[in-house]
């Protein structure tokens, strides 16, 4: 015996999807920054050193003395000389006077006045250890210094967006379909008899 059998074959409906994502962009440029330094002032300001030789007392040593003192000493000595000269003219003149009494006296006084005293050389000049003074005054300097600040100026740049929107796409991808067979089934109707 042949039992009736019913058999059922399906298939599901599939949907798809095609998904298209949403795209920001944003453009960030970087900012104008602009720095300007200006330059440091500086003011230096010098007063010179001073340096004072004095030689006077050296150079008097040897005989080089200023002007009004040489005057003065020339001046003197000028006198002296005169002095001298005149006493030994008014000595020869008495000499003459008294020619009578006898002697050479012409000759002893032509005698006197062309003999010249022997000169002698010796180290003329020793110097004094303090004849040159020195005196110093150093040089001053005042430096004035004034560091500027840098001027910095920043300009923002502004950033620009770009949105794509996205999207879903519905699509059937897999449609749905359903089978039944029957197997040893028979259908009796009214006076007839059909398998199915």
């Amino acid at each position: 015996m042949q039992l009736p059998q019913i058999s059922i074959q399906s298939q599901n409906a599939m949907i798809g999807l095609n998904i298209k994502n949403a795209k920001l962009s944003i453009d960030s440029g970087p900012a104008k920054q602009t720095i300007k330094q200006p330059e440091a002032e500086l003011q230096i300001n010098v007063e010179p050193g001073k340096l004072t030789i004095d030689q006077s007392k050296a150079l008097a040593d040897v005989g080089i003395i200023p002007v009004d003192q040489s005057v003065k000493k020339m001046a003197q000595e000028a006198m002296q000389t005169a002095i001298q000269g005149s006493k030994k003219r008014r000595h020869q003149g008495d000499q003459l006077m008294k020619i009578e009494n006898g002697g050479n006296r012409i000759a002893q006084i032509a005698k006197q006045n062309g003999e010249r005293p022997m000169k002698q050389f010796n180290i003329g000049w020793i110097p004094s250890l303090d004849g040159v003074k020195f005196d110093y005054q150093p040089a001053r300097v005042d430096i004035k210094a004034k560091a500027n600040e840098p001027i910095i100026r920043t300009e923002q740049t502004k950033n620009q967006f770009q949105y794509r929107p996205g999207g879903v796409e519905v699509y059937l991808k897999q449609k749905n379909w359903l089978e039944i067979d029957f197997t040893n089934m028979k259908f009796v109707g009214n006076h007839f008899e059909m398998d199915l």
